[in-house]
């Protein structure tokens, strides 16, 4: 426990601004070009170089969730959601607003968090707006990698 107490002191004196949607960059569905990405020990790390960017991803973060909460079950959200489910949240929700946005794509990964952001944001007026009734269903409907079974 020592040792990754350490590692989350240096992770957050490495890495000043980190991507809100860490997770989801680094599941490989999705990628920004206001990130880049650093290694420390052996682990990987996302970092934002955009302030505006960081903010309206920040704000996005925690609407994304908050209109989740239901659907994922979850009475209260402090922070971050347990893994799995930060990772439906992140990843279903950027490639529902995608598809929202952008439904002639009909990709399975997100090009530019940042610009997807801004588009949505340029396309309801802010981020309040958005439509999450119907980006909650991608969240929903969003499975993560699944773990091989073990045998006995």
């Amino acid at each position: 426990m020592v040792e990754e107490d350490q590692y989350r002191s240096t992770y957050r004196s490495v890495n000043e601004r980190r991507c809100v949607f860490e997770k989801a960059m680094l599941s490989g569905r999705c990628a920004c070009m206001c990130a880049s990405r650093f290694y420390l020990a052996d682990r990987e790390g996302v970092a934002c170089n955009a302030t505006q960017a960081h903010k309206r991803c920040s704000q996005l973060i925690q609407l994304l969730r908050e209109s989740a909460k239901f659907a994922l079950k979850v009475t209260s959200i402090d922070g971050e959601l347990p893994h799995a489910k930060e990772i439906k949240v992140q990843n279903g929700g950027l490639l529902g607003l995608q598809r929202v946005l952008r439904p002639d794509l009909n990709a399975r990964n997100v090009i530019d968090i940042a610009g997807l952001a801004t588009l949505g944001e340029r396309t309801f007026g802010s981020l309040e707006r958005f439509p999450y009734r119907e980006i909650v269903k991608s969240i929903v409907a969003f499975e993560g990698r699944r773990r091989p079974h073990s045998r006995r």
